[in-house]
């Protein structure tokens, strides 16, 4: 048996989900998008979805589970696909000035 990890999808994102087309593929999804929530044990991500579909939290579309080595599937209406968390690059943080040169560029001089 494997251990899933359930991610909620967020109410206000699943709305907009359940309305954008069908993409077969790896579908990329952000973290802030979803809630972690509990772990099931089950042989296989359809296995999870037949255990959890008759509890008070059924899987929902635009749900995800993973597994223990961190492969994502997401819930959709013709099953489970894979899925990736799209991990926004940091900003780069920008270099002091050289000597001499204020932040916005301009070369000072000094006056003797």
């Amino acid at each position: 048996m494997a251990t899933y990890r359930i991610h909620r999808m967020r109410e206000a994102a699943r709305q907009s989900f359940r309305w954008q087309p069908h993409t077969s593929g790896t579908t990329h999804v952000k973290p802030k998008d979803y809630e972690p929530g509990e772990t099931v044990e089950a042989s296989s991500v359809y296995g999870a979805w037949m255990l959890l579909r008759e509890t008070p939290a059924p899987l929902q579309v635009g749900d995800l589970l993973e597994s223990h080595s961190g492969e994502l599937y997401i819930c959709k209406y013709v099953g489970f696909e894979e899925a990736r968390w799209v991990v926004p690059e940091p900003k780069p943080v920008p270099a002091p000035p050289p000597d001499g040169v204020s932040p916005s560029g301009v070369k000072l001089v000094e006056h003797s």
